[in-house]
């Protein structure tokens, strides 16, 4: 075993030793004890290698006499006496800064995990078996359709409860036409239409939409961003809010919102089994408006009866309400 140390301790010297002092020149020293920590230690003589390894060959001659207990000591005071004072004011600073990042993700996670068991005693303990009835299959009433924003969360604002909203979010909650291909958008629609037979399609728009304001601002043959060409998908609401030439641009954007949550109302009715069901009276189509600058939310329903469905057509709305 004694051989092993002294062994081992010669490894050290002879590798150290092998290290010219130019090495460290511009880059900082990368063999430490504590390189696992950081690699920004600074501080260093030039000849601080060839010290150490002056002091190193002279404990190697009495490391014999010691007790493993003081070699064990003696090694964790080498240690600290070659560490300069720039390379402890390093060090030390690392520590707190690498103590501040992930203090902060801890706080965040923290407060994540104290919700969830907050959610789980207060809700699904108390709700058990509604839980297990949601975990066999799921019926909702709505199928709603909502911007990204995560100011705008349909399931606070509107307190829709688990298993009673099925969901989809995007970019200013966007309907596209069936002639525009297939979307994650209208798959959850024909989710939700055909096999879990909602009755409402709900489209819900919101209060300074920035998905509405790229709409606003970018030109009519611009649409090279992921987010340009999406919005496009409102462009009809878009030429007619531009019809209302007296509006400041804040009131045009607050206009084509309103518009584009009609536009989408109308795009449904391209897809055959919306438009069939909508017809047969077993699905209504709702719009809703969230303004989080006075919290309001106005809601209408599309009439068919007395709207015209083809393509790029105005359409009828009623039962409007207004909740303030």
């Amino acid at each position: 075993m004694i051989w092993g140390m002294r062994s081992k301790t010669s490894s050290i010297i002879t590798t150290m030793a092998s290290l010219r002092p130019s090495s460290v020149k511009g880059d900082p020293i990368q063999f430490s004890p504590f390189s696992a920590i950081t690699n920004s230690f600074t501080g260093f003589h030039r000849n601080w290698l060839s010290l150490r390894t002056e002091k190193l060959g002279r404990v190697d001659n009495t490391w014999l006499r010691l007790s493993p207990s003081l070699k064990e000591k003696s090694v964790l005071r080498l240690d600290a006496s070659s560490i300069s004072a720039g390379l402890a004011q390093e060090l030390k600073r690392f520590k707190i800064q690498n103590m501040s990042e992930t203090d902060g993700r801890v706080d965040f996670f923290d407060e994540m995990k104290q919700r969830f068991l907050s959610f789980k005693k207060h809700k699904y303990l108390g709700e058990v078996e509604h839980f297990k009835t949601l975990a066999e299959a799921q019926s909702p009433k709505f199928m709603v359709i909502a911007c990204v924003d995560s100011r705008v969360c349909p399931s606070n604002i509107l307190g829709f409860q688990p298993g009673e909203a099925f969901m989809v979010r995007n970019v200013a909650n966007l309907v596209p036409p069936l002639e525009n291909g297939r979307t994650e958008t209208n798959a959850a629609l024909e989710f939700a239409v055909k096999t879990l037979q909602v009755q409402n399609v709900f489209v819900i728009g919101h209060s300074c939409c920035a998905g509405i304001q790229t709409l606003m601002t970018m030109q009519d043959d611009e649409n090279s961003s992921f987010t340009e060409k999406w919005v496009a998908n409102a462009k009809v609401a878009k030429l007619r809010t531009k019809e209302a030439i007296h509006l400041s641009f804040d009131q045009q954007c607050k206009h084509c919102e309103k518009e584009s949550i009609n536009c989408s109302l109308l795009n449904l009715l391209t897809y055959p089994w919306i438009e069939e069901r909508v017809r047969k009276g077993t699905l209504s189509l709702q719009g809703g408006y969230y303004d989080f600058l006075r919290c309001t939310f106005e809601i209408w329903t599309l009439d068919f009866k007395e709207s015209n469905v083809s393509h790029g057509s105005r359409i009828s709305v009623k039962d409007k309400a207004f909740w303030c």
